[in-house]
């Protein structure tokens, strides 16, 4: 009987690596190795595969004799290897349960094992809930539920919200750890591998250019990225309505009086403005570049275009419309003051010459290419900077000159005050939205949040509260590591604990720490014994 390497697809897309054996022409699995996601996971899979199969050969072959004989050394018998009774990706095992328990979620489920179990196994690896079992199994989770207590599990975080309690543990934790001064929000979408559409999943709006059903999901985080908040709509609803009913929301959840919410110009509306000042919450939000002539126009009147790099104009838009109540006979620019300047909101621009360098090749390509359709060397679409004069295409010379004027600047709208935010605090802190974004890519990608495989409304909500749940998971080890998520995940699984039975001995080996492993764990404050 010698062993060898198998590899195998998962219904998740995934290579299943195994330790096979042969014996009296029937294939045994030996040991489930794990699953890799790309060339490196299997290389990383295929050499411990390896090293297991040497490992038997050489430490766990306790010798002939041991099945017939006296076990001497040199007598005659057929030989009996040790078989492993359990094996267990300890470390990794330590490690979620421990974020789990630090971030509060085990109280906040009324410590609900299996919904436990699902977010650690859209952490190891995102599939689909009948295959959760096989992956719980692979890393030797304790006592994993079988698939039907698993969708009893999903059932139970809608019947019991599990959603609002694991927000209200999320709030405390960021509250008791740093304090929570600011969120940041952003929306995406999620598609269905469906035909038809229904209430909710919805054809609609993709930065994809996708058209299968999908929902619009909001996600409202804290600084740092960890979600706080996320809510559900129809695949075709507005992004711009979506920000109102989630901030309203986690206001009354947690009685919040002071907050800044930050987002992208995409939910910049005039509406959406006001009802933010008027439930008395902070915003900063990104303006749109058609805001700047008018705006700037003062500016530019007294002290030219020429702008420095990291120049800072601290001026006012108007809320609505074109009309401003900047005096442009007034060098200075006004100081924002929501008593004297009822019509506007404040307004930071800042002039970069990196984005100035950027904005100007993409401008580039823009204008070569409007060029080559008007030349007839590309088939026309809608471009920029092409214009139909007496039914011929032509260069919109005023629209790209005016484009060409704008490079560099970015807008920043807000309704805190010069007194309590200078304009560069307003500008650093817009920037940290790269922490939402980075928390969607995440859940798409590293947890596998789409495509959404559910069906009924209450189903779909549930999958959402578990991606949430894992989301807060990755975030809470990737900030107290400074490695990823998915970067953690592959280094801690195949260290595992392997217990043999030798002769009725049940003997325990561990896979030795690297120094990397040793940092890992010290960051999380687990203890190792050395």
């Amino acid at each position: 009987m010698s062993p060898y390497l198998r590899r195998v697809k998962t219904a998740s897309g995934a290579t299943a690596v195994q330790v096979v054996a042969k014996e009296n022409g029937v294939r045994r699995i030996v040991e489930h190795l794990g699953s890799a996601h790309d060339e490196a996971e299997l290389a990383a899979l295929m050499r411990l595969g390896r090293e297991r199969i040497l490992a038997g050969r050489q430490v766990l072959d306790p010798g002939p004799a041991l099945n017939g004989g006296t076990g001497e050394p040199g007598e005659g018998g057929p030989v009996r290897r040790p078989p492993i009774t359990s094996r267990r990706s300890r470390w990794l095992i330590e490690v979620i349960k421990a974020a789990y328990a630090r971030l509060g979620l085990g109280e906040a489920t009324g410590g609900d094992r299996a919904f436990e179990q699902m977010v650690a196994a859209r952490l190891i690896e995102p599939t689909s809930k009948a295959d959760t079992p096989r992956v719980l199994s692979e890393i030797g989770w304790p006592d994993p539920a079988h698939r039907n207590t698993l969708q009893a599990a999903l059932a139970r975080a809608q019947q019991r919200g599990y959603r609002e309690a694991i927000s209200q543990a999320l709030f405390e934790h960021v509250t008791a750890t740093g304090g929570l001064a600011l969120c940041l929000y952003d929306v995406t979408t999620l598609y269905f591998e469906a035909d038809k559409e229904d209430d909710l999943r919805r054809v609609g709006y993709s930065k994809e250019r996708r058209i299968d059903p999908q929902i619009v999901v909001g996600l409202l985080v804290d600084r740092t990225g960890l979600p706080l908040r996320i809510g559900c709509w129809e695949g075709n609803r507005a992004e711009t309505t979506t920000i109102i009913p989630v901030v309203e929301a986690f206001q009354r959840a947690h009685k919040i009086e002071e907050l800044v919410i930050v987002a992208d110009a995409g939910m910049l509306s005039a509406s959406n403005l006001s009802a933010l000042d008027e439930a008395h919450l902070r915003f900063i939000v990104g303006a749109r570049a058609t805001r700047a002539p008018g705006d700037l126009e003062a500016h530019f009147h007294w002290r030219g275009d020429a702008l420095a790099d990291g120049e800072l104009i601290d001026t006012i838009t108007p809320r609505r419309g074109p009309k401003t109540e900047r005096d442009k006979n007034l060098r200075a620019e006004p100081v924002w003051d929501p008593k004297a300047h009822t019509s506007s909101w404040r307004a930071v621009w800042a002039y970069s010459k990196k984005r100035a360098a950027r904005d100007n090749r993409t401008l580039d390509a823009q204008e070569s290419r409007a060029r080559a359709i008007i030349a007839g060397e590309k088939q026309p679409k809608r471009t920029r900077f092409v214009t139909t004069r007496a039914g011929d295409a032509a260069l919109d010379e005023a629209s790209l000159a005016r484009a060409r004027s704008l490079v560099g600047l970015k807008g920043y709208v807000t309704n805190i005050p010069s007194r309590l935010m200078g304009a560069a605090e307003v500008v650093s802190s817009y920037h940290e939205l790269w922490h939402v974004e980075a928390s969607f890519r995440m859940s798409k990608h590293d947890l596998r949040a789409r495509p959404v495989f559910h069906r009924t409304r209450d189903a779909i909500e549930a999958h959402l509260t578990v991606v949430m749940t894992a989301l807060a998971v990755a975030r809470h080890l990737q900030d107290a590591t400074g490695i990823s998520i998915k970067r953690i995940i592959r280094t801690l699984k195949p260290l595992q604990d392997v217990t043999i039975n030798l002769n009725g001995h049940h003997i325990t080996a561990a896979d030795p720490l690297t120094p990397e492993v040793q940092d890992m764990l010290e960051s999380l404050n687990i203890p190792t014994g050395h």
